[in-house]
C-alpha cells in the first residue's frame, strides 16, 4: 500500500485562517507524517454560521398507489448493510409514507460475473412487466441502461451513481460523497490516538475515488500532520470488492500494521471485514452510505463503530418515486449534497458527541461555500 502525500490540499480553501493547537509531541515529525505515538496538530475549526439543510421533497405527499415500481439492486442486494440496503430504505419508505403497494414492487439483485447481456434483460423484464419507474442502484447498470431506455422510451428509469448521455427517459441520482467523506476526515483525524488514519476503497473506480479524496481532504483540514494510508480491494473492472469482506478485512490488517488506528471504508459488503479487523485490532472504524452503527448484520462490532458516511440513497430513491407519482422530474437536485442532506454523518452510539460542534462547523463552512472539497485524489 502506498501513502498519500501530505503536500497541502489545494482543493479545500478555507477563508479563515488555521492557527495550529496541540503541537506535536518531542519525537517530532517525519516527511511522510507524523511520528510514531504523537499527537495530531488539530487546526482551528472554520468559523461559519450554519445554514440551513432542507429534503429536496417538500409540500404535500404525493399518493403513489398506482405506481409500479421496479428496483434492482448492485452486487450484495439487500441485507449487505451498506449501499443496497440504504435504496431498500427508500423504496420502504414510499411504500410507508407515499402508499406504494407492495404487491405493486418488485425487486431484483445482480450476481458477481454479470454480464451486460445480463443486466440489460434483468431492467427489460421489469419494463416489459409494466413496472415504471424502475430504479438501477449502481453505476454498474449504466451501459446496459442505456440500451434498455432506448427500447422502452416511455418508461422513466432512474439510475444511482451514474447517468445516461442522451437517455432523456433516464433520471440520474447522483451524491457529493467528498463532502461527507471529508466530514468522516474530520472525525478520524479527531478520535485517532496515533495521529494516523486508513482508508479502504472497495473497487478502484472514478466513484470511490470521490469517497477517498473527501477523506483525505477532511482529516488533513482538521489535522495537517496526520498520516493516511488507503487500500483498494480490486482494480477498475473487478467489482468482486465490494463483496468480499476478506479482502476487506486482510487490507485493514495491513493498515493496522501501518500504524493507523481508525479506518474508513467505501467497500460495500465487504466492510464488514474491515470492521472484523477493527475489532480484533483495538481499532475505531467509520462505516458508509448506512448508519452502520444500528445494522443488524454488523451488529458485533457496533461498539467501535464511531460514525457512518451517510449517502443518502435512501433519500434520491424515496424523493425520485415521489418525484415520479407527481410526474415533475423537475423538483429533483442535480447532486444530492451537505444542503439538500443527500450526504453527511451519523451520530449513533453517542461516540462523536464530544466533537459534534467541531464536525458540524466544517460542515456548515462547506454548505456556505467557505470549503470547497475537490472529488479527485490528490495522488
Amino acid at each position: 500500500m502506498r501513502r498519500m502525500r501530505n503536500a497541502a490540499v489545494a482543493a479545500v480553501a478555507i477563508t479563515s485562517v488555521l492557527s495550529l493547537v496541540a503541537c506535536a509531541k518531542d519525537s517530532g515529525t517525519t516527511p511522510g507524517g507524523n511520528a510514531a505515538g504523537a499527537e495530531c496538530q488539530k487546526a482551528t475549526p472554520p468559523t461559519v454560521q450554519a445554514g440551513s439543510t432542507s429534503s429536496s421533497t417538500t409540500g404535500t405527499k404525493p399518493d403513489a398507489k398506482a405506481l409500479k415500481v421496479g428496483l434492482t439492486y448492485d452486487i450484495g442486494g439487500r441485507g449487505d448493510a451498506s449501499f443496497n440496503d440504504a435504496a431498500a430504505a427508500g423504496i420502504d419508505r414510499a411504500i410507508a409514507e407515499l402508499g406504494v403497494q407492495k404487491s405493486n414492487v418488485k425487486e431484483a439483485s445482480a450476481a458477481a460475473g454479470d454480464t451486460e447481456d445480463v443486466k440489460a434483460s434483468r431492467l427489460r423484464q421489469l419494463a416489459s412487466e409494466g413496472f415504471n419507474p424502475v430504479v438501477a442502484v449502481g453505476f454498474a447498470y449504466a451501459d446496459a441502461l442505456k440500451v434498455v431506455a432506448a427500447q422502452f422510451p416511455n418508461t422513466r428509469f432512474a439510475i444511482v451513481d451514474a447517468g445516461v448521455d442522451g437517455a432523456k427517459n433516464v433520471t440520474p441520482l447522483v451524491f457529493a460523497e467528498e463532502q461527507g467523506s471529508f466530514l468522516a476526515g474530520v472525525i478520524a483525524a479527531y478520535k485517532s490516538k496515533k495521529c494516523s488514519v486508513g482508508f479502504v476503497g472497495g473497487v478502484n473506480v472514478p466513484l470511490i475515488q470521490k469517497f477517498e479524496a473527501g477523506f483525505y481532504a477532511g482529516a488533513k483540514a482538521a489535522a495537517p500532520n496526520i498520516k493516511i494510508e488507503k487500500k483498494y480491494l480490486t482494480p477498475a473492472g473487478d467489482v468482486s470488492g465490494f463483496n468480499d469482506p476478506t479482502k476487506g478485512k486482510v487490507a485493514s490488517d495491513g493498515l493496522i500494521d501501518g500504524g493507523a488506528d481508525v479506518l474508513y471504508h467505501a467497500a460495500g459488503a465487504s466492510g464488514k471485514g474491515v470492521f472484523n479487523a477493527a475489532k480484533a485490532r483495538g481499532a475505531l472504524a467509520i462505516g458508509v452510505d448506512s448508519d452502520q452503527y444500528k445494522q443488524t448484520t454488523v451488529a458485533e462490532s457496533k461498539d467501535i463503530i464511531i460514525s457512518s458516511v451517510l449517502k443518502r440513497v435512501d433519500v434520491a430513491v424515496y424523493d425520485y418515486i415521489a418525484a415520479a407519482a407527481k410526474n415533475d422530474l423537475s423538483t429533483l437536485p442535480k447532486s444530492f449534497d451537505l444542503s439538500v442532506d443527500g450526504v453527511g454523518y451519523a451520530t449513533s452510539g453517542g461516540k462523536v458527541d464530544d466533537i459534534k460542534s467541531t464536525v458540524d462547523a466544517y460542515k456548515a463552512a462547506i454548505v456556505s461555500g467557505q470549503i470547497k472539497v475537490s472529488d479527485k485524489p490528490s495522488s
